[in-house]
């Protein structure tokens, strides 16, 4: 196999259904283990790594997954496109739970995590261009693979990357909201800026999982979340499986 696509799972999406496992590749990197052994296998006859961001059974907090070498993994094994997904808290009233949306830029308030293959003592100091935090391609591939499987999604969407693993407070939101924030999740960053300096082409599918804090009045249950999950996740399967076959089309070796 010669994968060169990529699919980072995020919560309630630890497996990837319909994948055909052929191996589980135990990679290493000088920046320690990814979250599990590396997935390789085939989804809807496309090659293609997977990767669950918070491991197996007994799941990583936001806080602690090492984006590093998850990101160095797949970057070795040869992916050069990777799909993340994502599940998200909805800030905007255009972003109800159940809605998919590929988000086309980031705001980081993460703090104490490793953000750079280049915060150690390795001789380079490399400053990457982030204007765009999200490759054009990729989001277009997730574009077209939604529109594929008559999936509807959100073409746009800022996207809070916030601290973790508690959910924040409803100041916290009117803060992010102040800020032009529609989103906020847990792992979007270090994660994509490491893709970029790792050189991947890397889009996130977002699913609105719920509401953030403070927009409705309703408590935010993990009963309601885990519902929205199981209801919505078939639809951002189809959606991954459709942008990764228009990737490998495009990456192909004439």
């Amino acid at each position: 196999m010669n994968p060169r696509i990529a699919i980072i799972g995020g919560s309630g999406l630890q497996a990837l259904p319909g994948l055909k496992l052929v191996e589980q590749i135990p990679a290493t990197t000088i920046w320690g283990l990814p979250s599990t052994p590396v997935q390789a296998g085939t989804l809807d006859g496309v090659e293609l790594l997977f990767l669950p961001r918070h491991g197996g059974a007994r799941a990583i907090p936001p806080h602690r997954v090492n984006y590093r070498a998850n990101i160095a993994a797949l970057a070795e094994l040869g992916a050069r496109q990777v799909f993340a997904f994502n599940a998200v808290g909805g800030i905007d009233a255009d972003f109800p739970a159940g809605t998919l949306a590929v988000p086309d830029q980031i705001i980081d308030y993460t703090w104490g995590r490793e953000h750079s293959f280049w915060a150690d003592d390795t001789g380079e100091l490399l400053h990457v261009d982030f204007t765009q935090p999200y490759d054009g391609g990729a989001r277009e591939c997730l574009l077209r693979g939604a529109r594929a499987a008559g999936v509807p999604v959100v073409p746009r969407g800022v996207y809070a990357a916030t601290q973790g693993p508690r959910l924040e407070s409803a100041a916290e939101i009117r803060r992010l909201r102040q800020d032009g924030c529609d989103l906020v999740g847990m792992t979007g960053m270090p994660e994509a800026a490491l893709a970029r300096e790792k050189n991947l082409a890397y889009a996130s599918l977002a699913l609105v999982v719920n509401m953030a804090a403070g927009i409705s009045a309703a408590e935010i249950t993990m009963a309601e979340i885990r519902a929205v999950m199981a209801r919505e996740i078939p639809r951002a399967v189809r959606t991954l499986a459709a942008a990764a076959a228009h990737a490998a089309g495009e990456l192909r070796t004439p």
